[in-house]
Parts: C-alpha cells; sequence; structure tokens
C-alpha cells in the first residue's frame, strides 16, 4: 500500500523546520504538522534568541559538538538569507572571588570544546568595556550573537515550500501506530478558539517516514506508539523505551528602558540553568532570565502574584549591575525547556533516536532538544537526516 506522504515531520518549531528543510532538499517528499495554527510557538519564540559559542556543554557531547557546528552554519544561512544576526559578543563574568575558579573552569571547558576565541578579562578591564558592569573578572566570547528567530522560522518554512514541502497548521497528533506502508497518524485539528478538539473527531494520515521533533511533547507521542507496539500482535520490542521529558519554566522579565550594556551579560550558572543573564534583542531591547521554575504540567501563565519573582530578579541582577532601576522591570514573558534529568540531576545531552536505538525502521524522534538547540538547529537537522536515511 502507498502511503499517503513520504516523510512526515511533526512539530513545525526550528528543530522541525530545520530537519524538513534538510530532507526537502535531498528529494524527500516532506509535509510538517504543526498543532497550534503558527509555526514556532512554542519552545523556538520563547528563548532569548542566542547563538551560543558552546562553553558549557560537556566536551564529546551532541550538544557541544553540534553548537559548534551549528553556529558557523546559523551565521552563514542567516547572512545568505537576509536574516538579522548580530555578533555583538557576551562576557562572562565572576562577580567575587569565590566565583573566580568556576569561571576557569568554563573557559577550560570551552577550549576543551574547540571554542579558541575567549578572551580574559580582569574586572577593571570588563569595566572599561562595559561601565555599568560590577565584576572581579570575566571572559569575553566574541562569537556569541543573537538572531532574529521569527525570521529564520519563515526562511526555513519559504526553503521547505520552495523544495516542495509543506507545512499543515492546527493538526494535533493524538495518536501513532504501524501501518502496512510505515505509520499511521492520527489527528485532530485546532478548535476556533485554539483550544484542542475533541479526540474523536480525528482523522487519519499515512507517512513511509516520521520524524518526532514534538518538543515538550515528543517523549508523550513515542511513548503512545511504543505501548500500542507492545499491544500488536507483530513482534514486541525489547529493551527499549522513550526517555521521560521534565518541564523547567523560565520567566523574563524586560526593562522598560535603555539598558547600559553593548553585549550580553551572563553570570555564573545555576542549578539547571545559566543564572539569570542579559540579552539584547535585534532592536536592542533589554530583558533578564530565565529562572528555572519545574512545573508538572505544560503552562506559560506568568508566575509572580506577590512580587516575590520581580524582587529576586532584581536581587540577582544587582550582583552585576548594581545600578539598576528595579522600578523598570516589567514582566516579560514565560518559556519551557524540555529536560531529560530531573530537578537536582546533572544535565542530560539531547537524544536523538533512530532505528539503531529503538528498532523501528523509519523513525526517528528527538528528546530534551533545550538550549542550545536553536544554535544548533542547522547542525542537528543534518545529524538527524543521516541517521533516518542511512
Amino acid at each position: 500500500m502507498t502511503p499517503d506522504i513520504d516523510t512526515m515531520v511533526v512539530g513545525a518549531g526550528v528543530i522541525g523546520l530545520a530537519i524538513a528543510h534538510k530532507l526537502a532538499n535531498a528529494g524527500h517528499d516532506v509535509v510538517v504538522l504543526e498543532q497550534h495554527n503558527s509555526i514556532g510557538t512554542e519552545t523556538s519564540s520563547r528563548n532569548s534568541e542566542v547563538i551560543h559559542a558552546g562553553l558549557y556543554y560537556a566536551p564529546g557531547s551532541l550538544k557541544a559538538r553540534l553548537c559548534i557546528e551549528g553556529k558557523s552554519l546559523l551565521y552563514r544561512f542567516a547572512a545568505e538569507n537576509g536574516i538579522t544576526v548580530k555578533r555583538i559578543g557576551k562576557l562572562l563574568v565572576a562577580c567575587d572571588s569565590d566565583e573566580v575558579s568556576k569561571l576557569e573552569d568554563i573557559a577550560s571547558n570551552a577550549l576543551a570544546n574547540g571554542v579558541d576565541d575567549l578572551v580574559y578579562l580582569s574586572g577593571v578591564e570588563a569595566q572599561r568595556m562595559e561601565p555599568a558592569l560590577n565584576c572581579v573578572a570575566a571572559y569575553l566570547s566574541p562569537s556569541t550573537g543573537i538572531i532574529d528567530v521569527h525570521a529564520l522560522l519563515l526562511a526555513l518554512e519559504g526553503h521547505l515550500q520552495a523544495a516542495g514541502g509543506s507545512v499543515v497548521l492546527a493538526s494535533r497528533v493524538v495518536g501513532i501506530t504501524r501501518s502496512a506502508s510505515g505509520f499511521r497518524l492520527e489527528l485532530a485539528p485546532a478548535s476556533k478558539n485554539g483550544e484542542n478538539a475533541p479526540e474523536d473527531s480525528a482523522a487519519a494520515i499515512t507517512c513511509r517516514r516520521l520524524v518526532l521533533a514534538a518538543g515538550l511533547h515528543t517523549s508523550k507521542l513515542a511513548t503512545q506508539f511504543f505501548q500500542s507496539e507492545a499491544k500488536s500482535p507483530a513482534p514486541k520490542l525489547v529493551g527499549y523505551s522513550p526517555p521521560e521529558t521534565y518541564y523547567a519554566k523560565g520567566h523574563y522579565f524586560s526593562l522598560a528602558g535603555h539598558a547600559p550594556f553593548s553585549r550580553l551579560i551572563y553570570p555564573m550558572p545555576g542549578a539547571g540553568g545559566l543564572g539569570i543573564h542579559l540579552t539584547l534583542d535585534t532592536a536592542g531591547a533589554a530583558r533578564f532570565g530565565p529562572d528555572v521554575s519545574w512545573i508538572d504540567a505544560i503552562d506559560y501563565a506568568f508566575e509572580d502574584p506577590d512580587g516575590a519573582r520581580h524582587h529576586s530578579f532584581a536581587q540577582a541582577i544587582r550582583r552585576w549591575w548594581p545600578d539598576l532601576p528595579e522600578h523598570l522591570l516589567a514582566p516579560g514573558y514565560t518559556g519551557i525547556r524540555p529536560k531529560l534529568a530531573p530537578q537536582g540531576s546533572p544535565p542530560a545531552d539531547f537524544a536523538i533516536h533512530g532505528p539503531e536505538t529503538h528498532g523501528v525502521q523509519d523513525l526517528l524522534a528527538l528528546y530534551g532538544i533545550e538550549s542550545p538547540g536553536l544554535t544548533a538547529s542547522l547542525a542537528l537537522a543534518q545529524y538527524a537526516a543521516d541517521l533516518l536515511t542511512t
């Protein structure tokens, strides 16, 4: 039986679109399914828009390798497609003497990853570059930058369409089973008010190859599929269970005014994240965050009913910007990171599982694609395409 579609990608964030673009350019008939009414509405549009240099990730990890490769690819892609990108650099700062050893550890880790452009600065030298900054030492990362993520998403979608692929919006995958031609996906449309339609209204579509790039939802979709496989008359798959995804919610505050910095400012990382740092968007607006709040269900509400979060942000920022005008901090937005390690555990690497991992031909599932997923997106797309087509 001939499937409806050759290759289906679930998820129209930057990762799903990048993979679809790569596969379509290689000659595949590709359709991307997106549950929302526009592309990139979850993780892709709720981050810091930073192109990372590759400082923090474990040497030899996928995060390190794909970040380094993806950084160059992303700068080139932006230049070729008229996407606003600025290589403004960042300062990684130690705010007191107790943090200097941690700063040096990060610099050593970066060098092990192949990042050889860091520049050490004394506190005085850093303050000459950024007079409002308070620190005792810093490293300048000149290859760190920022990018217009919305323009990147549109460019990837445009390239996909030019190669014959398409994106189908408001199509929520509610079930995946095996079919005679590959995979059968049950789809439920989003209702007009943006809420989910009942699952009993689902339609179905079949495909030969399937890529699960659904971010926060990949673990759930993969678990549904492998549970259905275990109940099927066909031989059961043994020894594979999809990894669990944990939700780490991050709040961002914006600054209602001009920040006296021309570079990104990053303090020492904290548990579960990179600390309350300053990023600038391509228009120059400042935002601070994210923090880390572990949650059990997807919820983008900005939570600060008593102002305690506002106060804690201000305290954290004042460690490296003592003159912060706290009254100009305003609630911004939230994002949720799909993490593969629970609260209190060491950070986990990307998990990109193809047939050699789970035993199902023509199925690829991407789990835990958090930072530096944006930076790594184009390199990750090539890596994923190779796994799927090998």
